[in-house]
C-alpha cells in the first residue's frame, strides 16, 4: 500500500486546490500515471502515482484545499473494479440493501446536483470548460451517479448531435439569491489564481514606494527596419517572426546594465544587485495575468528571444507552464498595447524594482528638429519603479536609454 502525498511544488508554493481527479476509486493505476490535477497560485500541477496498483481510497475531494505533504489517496494491490469507482465518502452508502439503492441514488441526485440556490454541482474544471465552450451546465448529462458534472461530461456533450433547446431559466436567476429583481447580480467564487493575483498586487502596492515615469518613442525607424528584414529573418530562423518584443528586450538589458539599481531588489537591510538578465514577459490568460521568464536575454539572439516568447505564451494559454518557468525573473516587461492601451501605470512584479510598460502605436503629429510637423507612429512607454531603490534621475535615464536605442535600432543591434 502506498500513500499519495502532495509533492514539494516550489519554494513559494505550499498549498493548492484539487481541480480534478483523473482516476477514481477502483481504477487501475500505473507507476508515473497522473492521478489528479492540482491548481496552485501560479500553475496547474499534475500529481502522479509513485506505485502501480489500484486506487483504493480518495481522502480529499475536488475543490478541497490541500498542503504539501498531505495524504490525498491510497494506492494498493488488488483488481480494478470500475463499478466501484466513486469518491471515498460514498463508499458506505454503496453497502445499502439492493432494494433501496435505486431510491437512494435518486435522492442523492436530487440533493447533490443542485444546491440551495438551484445551481448545478460540477467540478471547477468542468465549470471552466463549460464557460469556455459556451455550454449550459444544466444541459449536460453527468456520468457520475450523484449527478456531479465532470470535465469529460462537458467534452462528451460537445461531441453529441445538436438537440432542440428546452425552455430554461436565465443563468443569472440560477445564481442570484435574495436580490432585488430589478437589479440582478451574478456571484461567482474567485479562482485560487485570481485570489492570489489580487492578494499579491495589493501587497506590492502596500509594501513598495511605487512611482511611474513616462516617455514616448518614435517607432518609425524600428518599424522600417522590421519591414525590410522580416522576410529574410523568418527564412533564416525556421519561420520565427521578427516582432517588437525582442527589440525592447535587448534595449531593456542595455538600460539595466547602465542603471543596475533597476535590476535590484531589497532583502532585509541590503540591496541585491542582480548581474543576470532574466526578463519576465507578462501574458494574459483566461485565468489572469501570468509572467513566464525568458532566461539569459543578454546572451540570446533576436530569433532565440522571439522563439522563447512564443513558446512561453503558448504554454501559458495551454496551461502547460511549469513552476520553473515562473520564478527567478529580475525585471518584467508588459505590453498593454496589444489590447489597445494608450497609457498605463503597470504594477511592479513581486520583489523586483521595476517593470517596463509598452503601449499601442498611434500616429500623431510630431514637431521635427527643423520645426516641421510630421505624422509619426508613436508609442508611450512607462517605468513603474520602487522609489526606495531607484531615484527619479535613474528612472528617467533608464527610459531615455530605451527610447534612444529603439529610435536607432542599428545601435541596438550592436548592443545585442
Amino acid at each position: 500500500m502506498a500513500e499519495i502525498k502532495i509533492p514539494e511544488l516550489a519554494e513559494s508554493i505550499t498549498e493548492g486546490t484539487i481541480a480534478e481527479w483523473v482516476k477514481q476509486v477502483g481504477d487501475q493505476v500505473e507507476q508515473g500515471e497522473v492521478l489528479l490535477e492540482l491548481e496552485t497560485d501560479k500553475v496547474n500541477v499534475e500529481v502522479i502515482s509513485e506505485s502501480a496498483g489500484v486506487l483504493q481510497e480518495i481522502r480529499a475531494n475536488e475543490g478541497d484545499n490541500v498542503s504539501v505533504g498531505d495524504v490525498v489517496a491510497v494506492v494498493g494491490e488488488g483488481d480494478a473494479n470500475p463499478a466501484e469507482s466513486k469518491p471515498a465518502e460514498d463508499q458506505k452508502e454503496s453497502e445499502a440493501p439492493s432494494e433501496n439503492k435505486k431510491e437512494d441514488a435518486q435522492e442523492e441526485v436530487k440533493e447533490e446536483t443542485t444546491d440551495d440556490s438551484g445551481r448545478i454541482v460540477a467540478t471547477p474544471s468542468a465549470r471552466k470548460l463549460a464557460r469556455e465552450k459556451g455550454i449550459d451546465l444544466s444541459s449536460i448529462n453527468a456520468s457520475d451517479p450523484r449527478g456531479l458534472v465532470r470535465s469529460q461530461d462537458v467534452e462528451n456533450h460537445q461531441n453529441l448531435p445538436a438537440q432542440p433547446k428546452q425552455a430554461e431559466q436565465p443563468k443569472q436567476e440560477q445564481k442570484q439569491q435574495n436580490v432585488n429583481p430589478e437589479k440582478p447580480v451574478v456571484r461567482e467564487k474567485m479562482s485560487r489564481r485570481r485570489q492570489t493575483i489580487a492578494k499579491r498586487l495589493l501587497e506590492v502596492s502596500q509594501s513598495t514606494a511605487m512611482l511611474t515615469t513616462f516617455n514616448e518613442i518614435d517607432m518609425t525607424n524600428v518599424m522600417e527596419l522590421r519591414k525590410r528584414k522580416k522576410e529574410s529573418f523568418q527564412e533564416r530562423n525556421d519561420g520565427v517572426r521578427l516582432g517588437f518584443m525582442s527589440f525592447f528586450s535587448k534595449a531593456a538589458v542595455a538600460a539595466l546594465r547602465k542603471y543596475p539599481a533597476v535590476n535590484a531588489e531589497i532583502e532585509g537591510d541590503e540591496l541585491v544587485y542582480k548581474q543576470f538578465y532574466d526578463i519576465g514577459m507578462a501574458v494574459s490568460t483566461e485565468e489572469g495575468l501570468v509572467v513566464p521568464v525568458i532566461r539569459n536575454v543578454d546572451r540570446k539572439t533576436f530569433a532565440q528571444i522571439e522563439s522563447d516568447i512564443v513558446d512561453m505564451a503558448t504554454k501559458a494559454r495551454d496551461k502547460k507552464l511549469g513552476l520553473d518557468d515562473m520564478v527567478g525573473g529580475s525585471f518584467t516587461i508588459t505590453n498593454g498595447g496589444v489590447f489597445g492601451s494608450l497609457m498605463s501605470t503597470p504594477i511592479i512584479n513581486g520583489t523586483q524594482a521595476g517593470i517596463l510598460g509598452m503601449h499601442t502605436i498611434q500616429k500623431r503629429p510630431v514637431a521635427m528638429p527643423d520645426d516641421s510637423i510630421e505624422i509619426r507612429p508613436m508609442m508611450y512607454i512607462a517605468l513603474s519603479y520602487d522609489h526606495r531603490i531607484i531615484d527619479g534621475k535613474e528612472a528617467v535615464g533608464f527610459l531615455k536609454t530605451i527610447k534612444e536605442l529603439i529610435e536607432n535600432p542599428e545601435d541596438l543591434l550592436l548592443e545585442g
